[in-house]
């Protein structure tokens, strides 16, 4: 392990918006804010969830955009949360928290109707392995049990497999609305598409793998929808 990676996992025990729980503590104690983040955060605003952030930079990013609004970056790797729950706190973001974890175990940490949307950004496309892929049958099963009636998930990746998995397998296949979908989000102008209010947002920002993929001439797919 790189000297670097254990500094890392040191800081970020100090940092008071970083939730690490581990299973046998969950399993037998649960997680204290489920069903209480907004006393966490102080206030009622909605919460969204951003589901394998990796270093953490597209939540602390929407969390500058939108102050009335709480964020939450969910990863089960510590060295890459690091980035974003240190650069939160430098700056003092006060609606900005982050959670590592297996995405496996989301619904330990949220309570019913406690959360008003989820970004699923670049994650790994799982090829071989659909039962893992965030946006199978089995991980929206999870996310139903914490989404409020009408919250809209995001999907924003390179991989155009995933993309099409999604749009053409999963969501036909239950009871979920399609809001807006493209396979090359920039290829537009987002003055083009002024009845799509977060797709402004979406091109505003972008992650650090988004902006790799984007120097390599990668499309990036966007796909909004609903649960319910």
């Amino acid at each position: 392990m790189g000297h670097h990676k254990l500094e890392r996992f040191a800081e970020n025990l100090t940092f008071p918006n970083l939730f690490q729980v581990s299973y046998e503590m969950l399993k037998e104690q649960g997680f204290a804010l489920r069903g209480k983040w907004n006393s966490f955060f102080g206030n009622d605003n909605p919460i969204t969830l951003e589901l394998g952030c990796g270093k953490g930079d597209y939540t602390v990013a929407l969390g500058r955009i939108h102050p009335d609004r709480n964020y939450i970056g969910v990863d089960i790797k510590g060295a890459r949360l690091w980035r974003g729950a240190k650069t939160s706190n430098e700056e003092q973001m006060r609606n900005v928290a982050f959670v590592r974890t297996r995405i496996e175990l989301i619904e330990q940490f949220f309570a019913p109707d406690e959360v008003s949307e989820i970004w699923i950004t670049f994650p790994d496309p799982q090829p071989k392995k659909e039962n893992k892929r965030l946006t199978c049958e089995r991980f929206l099963s999870y996310y139903k049990n914490f989404l409020r009636i009408g919250a809209p998930i995001h999907l924003k990746t390179d991989s155009q497999e995933l993309y099409e998995y999604t749009l053409n397998e999963v969501i036909p296949a239950g009871d979920y609305r399609v809001e807006y979908a493209t396979s090359d989000l920039y290829a537009l102008p987002a003055a083009e598409h002024p009845e799509i209010p977060s797709l402004t947002e979406a091109q505003m920002t972008q992650t650090f793998y988004e902006r790799m993929f984007l120097a390599e001439g990668m499309p990036i797919t966007y796909l909004k929808f609903y649960l319910s």
